[in-house]
């Protein structure tokens, strides 16, 4: 059996059989991308500098994890989906806020 036959799609993209080293940093570099967009887009919350720094150093810190799991896993892909799903939800949201605005400002 060819390993790379049963990699999910982001690794096949990025060739992590044939040029492990580079094809893996693109890889986290894109696990934590991602992961800072859906974090930002869904869990973000105003806090301090030394706490946001904090966060992002333990999410990057576990983006290693999710890099490893990554290759064989469709990590990235879900990460995707999730980051899309989030940005729908909050482009709906502000067209909702929008047309809340101006019925308010409509008087009704």
């Amino acid at each position: 059996m060819n390993v790379a036959d049963r990699l999910s799609f982001f690794p096949a993209l990025y060739n992590v059989t044939e040029n492990p080293k580079v094809g893996m940093w693109l890889l986290y570099l894109t696990i934590v991308a991602l992961s800072i967009l859906v974090y930002k887009l869904g869990f973000a919350q105003k806090l301090p500098l030394g706490k946001s720094i904090m966060i992002y150093i333990f999410l990057a810190a576990g983006c290693t994890i999710l890099t490893a799991l990554g290759i064989f896993l469709p990590i990235t892909e879900g990460l995707v989906v999730a980051a899309l799903i989030l940005i729908i939800y909050k482009i709906r949201l502000h067209q909702s806020k929008k047309q809340q605005s101006v019925r308010q400002s409509n008087g009704g």
